[in-house]
């Protein structure tokens, strides 16, 4: 009778344990969590040691294995940040200009931390981001996917290539961006670049192609549309995405060999408080705190400037053939940008124009560097921008337009006292 007791409690255990690693294989992280099986204090403690050995040998679940995988590739982006960080400020040196700007940024974000807060939770959470897809070889070579929670038919994509001033850019800034558009029916893909001083500007846009290209073959398989791909960039990204554009027109239109991707596969370009010729910048950006050595460092020296400003390009009679290969642009910019001033956009367009290319110039009045990416998407309800930006992509989509139409508007993510605080202490 013993026997046969202790079979049926053994048995009792194995099925326990198998339920057990069903269950976790089945619920979702922070489910598991709450649902574990408490613990039974009347168990004989040797048929409660066997139970736990069993539980301890279940097949860990897919999602733990995941969120490990997830939290090694973040320390190992933190390290690889850090250490370029210190790399950097051997470059910069310890300034006092530098110092009032970081403890200006410091500031900043704190403001707008409770908004960064809520878009981090969605982004490392969300199953609708799948973050560090690898599209080439080198280290940054990594880009997120902003998915719709709406998988019927094929979705545009949006190519967002983020800021930075060539030093901080991260695919991660383009997060806030990505969850919004995703919210309507679009895929964004923000791709990561070498900065500087890992990589210089020839990296950059060399990295940012291959992104693109990655985009262009292989997002059918995500579920976007290969025939409705836009570029974005901004500020510093859109810079690199521009020279990337512009050199794979020109590289088209020399009938180059080995060509990855093609500038017909792009539907539109979107420049946001851009800067388009090095060489108006070179004084301006001394002036705000990115001294002329290191800026001349990042872009491969003065004799570079010419070859990495897509306005003098545009304006070189021998590339009139690519310029008109080009997609329809729109470029972006506040008239209160003191990083980049928007008369860095007025002249690309008038040079784009006057060249024959399709391109257009949106003033946002009293905008600064910040307002059009962060503020004004942090403040929710209607943003003329955003709006465009959708109306543009759905254009011709009936039944997008509708949706669009009828959409909730965007939610507030940070109080409107802590918006204008940050405004007026925003190193940029």
């Amino acid at each position: 009778m013993a026997s046969e007791t202790d079979c049926l409690l053994r048995h009792a255990s194995s099925s326990a344990a198998e339920d057990v690693a069903q269950d976790m294989d089945a619920k979702p992280l922070l489910s598991r969590f709450l649902s574990y099986p408490i613990a039974n204090t009347n168990m004989n403690p040797q048929r409660r040691r066997r139970l736990s050995a069993q539980l301890a040998s279940a097949p860990r679940p897919l999602r733990q294995q995941s969120f490990g995988r997830d939290i090694g590739h973040a320390a190992k982006e933190t390290y690889l940040i850090t250490s370029l960080s210190f790399t950097l400020l051997q470059y910069l040196g310890v300034g006092y200009r530098w110092m009032t700007r970081l403890l200006a940024l410091g500031c900043y974000a704190m403001l707008l931390m409770p908004g960064f807060l809520q878009v981090a939770l969605c982004y490392f959470f969300s199953s609708q981001v799948r973050r560090s897809i690898v599209y080439g070889d080198q280290p940054r070579n990594r880009l997120d996917l902003y998915l719709p929670a709406n998988s019927d038919g094929k979705k545009p994509v949006v190519v967002f290539v983020t800021g930075g001033a060539w030093i901080i850019g991260y695919k991660a800034w383009g997060s806030l961006l990505g969850l919004q558009l995703a919210e309507r029916d679009i895929i964004v893909a923000c791709v990561d670049y070498r900065n500087f001083p890992q990589g210089t500007i020839s990296d950059m846009v060399k990295d940012a192609s291959e992104g693109i290209s990655y985009i262009c073959n292989n997002i059918a398989d995500y579920g976007g549309d290969p025939n409705r791909i836009y570029l974005m960039g901004q500020s510093a990204g859109a810079h690199i995405s521009s020279c990337a554009l512009l050199e794979q027109a020109i590289k088209e239109s020399k009938k180059e060999e080995s060509i990855s991707w093609s500038v017909s596969q792009i539907k539109a370009y979107f420049g946001l408080s851009g800067g388009y010729n090095l060489i108006n910048l070179v004084d301006h950006f001394d002036n705000r705190g990115l001294y002329r050595s290191i800026f001349l460092s990042i872009m491969e020296g003065e004799e570079s400037l010419h070859q990495f400003s897509p306005e003098l390009k545009v304006k070189d009679p021998s590339n009139r053939n690519a310029v008109s290969l080009l997609p329809p642009i729109t470029l972006f910019h506040g008239t209160a940008d003191y990083s980049i001033p928007s008369d860095a956009s007025k002249i690309f367009v008038d040079a784009l124009q006057k060249a024959g290319a399709q391109a257009e110039l949106i003033l946002y009045d009293g905008k600064t560097h910040t307002d059009l990416f962060l503020q004004d998407p942090l403040r929710g309800g209607k943003d003329e921008l955003f709006d465009l930006l959708v109306a543009e992509i759905h254009a011709g989509d009936k039944e997008a337009l509708e949706k669009d139409a009828m959409a909730s508007p965007r939610k507030r993510l940070v109080p409107e006292i802590l918006l204008k605080l940050a405004r007026n202490i925003s190193p940029f």
